[in-house]
């Protein structure tokens, strides 16, 4: 096995710009840029553009050297000797630079500020190879010029043997490892990170996502950037989302759509989704109607603590919240209320009859925003039930529903009012 010679390693932008000479020490250009085929493990530089206005490059071969002064060639240039940028490969200014990496370990998006390279040697034969990006700010002034402003801060560089290759030249970087390391991320994390990307590519994101992921990612955003996914993602995708979202917030979405692709998303949502979903869509805007969400669990007076408890395990998972238990006859009557806390202190044996609070605070669909919010400030609940004129049960709406619209997006940098807002809601705790 012959040993692998490094003959020497560059930062790209210490290459841009420099004049190139022929082996006659004629100069015939500069490095506009250097194409690369990246089918392995590592990119690797296949010739330099070395004119503006032509599209013809310098087989890497041929050059014998590279120094502060410029790049050397092997061979009395001639315009016979160039070749063409090839589909599969790409130009390393044009295509890989400022491409967007996220940083799992910070939960960010990071920027290719510079990129490194290594002229190596094996068994007679030479090539330059790409080995890691740079996303530090050191990489960033180190293509102005000004790196020696900056000599404190270290290089920040991720090898390119972590990240997979560019589907197409527009696309951004990625990572091996992205999904495994993506479960250790919170789902508002990610929702940051794919709010950070070109909205061109979000859609695309949601994609290599696997389905929690991505509906848990989905339910943190706004709901701009909720409306502008599901309109890119393919029909089929979208619905599945839909379904797998609380219904209110599905009914929000569909909302601002057209009606036209309204329609065919609930046409192809499973038909019981679906009406749970036109349901809610016939609210006004401003309504109790239009917060509530109908993911609730209703359970009998007749049961024992114990077996609510049991039945609280198996039912949680499609709560919109279980911090209160709503106790409803067969009709969806509602009785009383009980907290979670009170049912896990309470006698195993005791029935929720018994230990249910019969004085229950209600709002009516139609109330507006202004009463439903006052609701939560007087009491200090989490969820608050919605009820008809006849007190059956027509869903609940959370705490967090309201705060959005008590703290638009634009005053949540007001930390005295998002505190004194989330003192009340705590309260229910």
């Amino acid at each position: 096995m012959h040993a692998v010679k490094i003959l020497g390693e560059y930062y790209f932008s210490q290459l841009l710009g420099k004049p190139i000479y022929d082996a006659g020490n004629c100069r015939i250009g500069w490095v506009k840029d250097m194409a690369v085929r990246w089918d392995g493990v590592s990119p690797v530089v296949v010739g330099l553009k070395y004119a503006r206005k032509l599209p013809q490059l310098i087989p890497v071969r041929f050059i014998a050297g590279c120094d502060e002064k410029g790049i050397r060639l092997n061979i009395t240039f001639d315009a016979k000797h160039t070749v063409p940028l090839l589909e599969k490969e790409i130009y390393i200014s044009k295509w890989l630079l400022d491409k967007q990496i996220i940083d799992l370990q910070g939960s960010k998006l990071v920027r290719v500020n510079d990129i490194t390279l290594s002229w190596i040697s094996q068994a007679g034969e030479s090539a330059m190879v790409l080995v890691a990006v740079d996303t530090g700010i050191r990489g960033l002034f180190r293509r102005l010029g000004l790196e020696f402003l900056f000599k404190r801060f270290e290089n920040k560089l991720l090898g390119l043997q972590y990240m997979k290759p560019l589907e197409k030249r527009t696309s951004n970087l990625q990572l091996n490892r992205d999904k495994q390391q993506f479960e250790k991320l919170h789902p508002a994390d990610i929702a940051d990170l794919i709010e950070e990307i070109d909205y061109r590519h979000r859609a695309d994101f949601i994609d290599n996502l696997d389905d929690q992921q991505a509906i848990d990612a989905l339910a943190e955003m706004d709901l701009d950037t909720q409306v502008e996914i599901i309109e890119q993602l393919d029909t089929e995708r979208a619905s599945d989302l839909l379904e797998d979202l609380p219904p209110d917030e599905a009914a929000d979405i569909l909302g601002e759509l057209s009606d036209e692709k309204s329609e065919e998303l609930l046409q192809a949502m499973e038909t019981d989704d679906a009406e749970e979903v036109r349901e809610l869509m016939q609210y006004e805007e401003d309504t109790a109607g239009a917060l509530m969400t109908t993911e609730f669990i209703g359970f009998s007076s007749l049961l024992t603590a114990d077996q609510a408890i049991n039945r609280l395990r198996k039912l949680a998972p499609a709560a919109e919240t279980i911090y209160y238990l709503f106790i409803t006859d067969e009709a969806e009557h509602l009785q009383g209320v009980l907290s979670l806390r009170e049912l896990i202190v309470a006698s195993p044996e005791a029935t929720l009859g018994e230990l249910m609070n019969t004085k229950v605070v209600t709002v009516q669909p139609d109330d507006d925003h202004a009463k439903v919010a006052d609701v939560f400030r007087k009491y200090g609940l989490l969820a608050v039930p919605v009820v008809d004129d006849e007190q059956v049960m027509q869903g609940i709406i959370t705490v967090d529903d309201i705060l959005y619209i008590l703290i638009p997006e634009r005053t949540r940098s007001d930390g005295y009012a998002w505190f004194n807002i989330t003192q009340w809601a705590g309260r229910g705790h």
